[in-house]
């Protein structure tokens, strides 16, 4: 005898041959799996909290970060060092997210064509920065990284820190009316070639 009973709901069979209603309910799946796995990041305080010591970066260091983007440094360098035995030897105390609560948008990277530099900060002298970033086979002669000498010559956009720096307080970077008023003043004369080497000189210094 024939089953006539049909089944309540939706059938598999009507999920799978109806396109439109199969990527509402995938769409549907990842948004709660996305609001169970990453809201409660927020709200903890090991990933919203700066860890000891860490400071917004100086004037001459945000700006230095800009030029850090704004070339793609972090297509080829990356600034996430991992909790495994080969990368601390290598690169020193891995990361962790209280050092990048001042990062808008953090630069962990994806590929690392050039080493990590999450550590960086004093392991080389600022001349020796200087050298690599103006012909990096100076000192390393099989770098494939691109030279940079123009940032000698172009100056520190300065008049444009002080606008940056009040859109970082606005979500939560520390900035002082004092440190914003000062900061087209600490950048004044500097090369970009400066600001950078500054940049790269704090990275990881908090956290050894």
């Amino acid at each position: 005898m024939a089953n006539n009973t049909k089944s309540g709901g939706i059938s598999h069979e009507k999920i799978e041959t109806n396109n439109f209603l199969m990527i509402v309910l995938i769409l549907l799946v990842l948004l709660v799996g996305g609001l169970v796995e990453i809201v409660p990041l927020f709200f903890q305080k090991s990933t919203t909290e700066p860890i000891k010591g860490i400071q917004p970066y100086t004037a001459l260091q945000l700006a230095g970060r800009d030029v850090y983007v704004r070339e793609g440094c972090y297509n080829c360098h990356s600034q996430m060092i991992r909790p495994f035995r080969a990368e601390t030897l290598r690169y020193g105390h891995y990361s962790v997210a209280g050092e990048s609560v001042y990062d808008h948008p953090f630069q962990w990277g994806s590929k690392r064509t050039g080493p990590d530099l999450a550590r960086v900060g004093g392991r080389y002298s600022d001349e020796w920065h200087r050298i690599h970033l103006n012909n990096p086979r100076d000192l390393v002669p099989e770098s494939n990284m691109p030279a940079y000498p123009w940032l000698n010559k172009d100056m520190v956009d300065a008049a444009s820190l002080p606008t940056h720096m009040k859109a970082l307080r606005t979500v939560g970077v520390p900035y002082t009316d004092e440190q914003i008023a000062k900061a087209s003043e600490e950048v004044k004369g500097k090369s970009e070639m400066d600001a950078v080497i500054a940049y790269l000189q704090v990275l990881g210094t908090a956290l050894k």
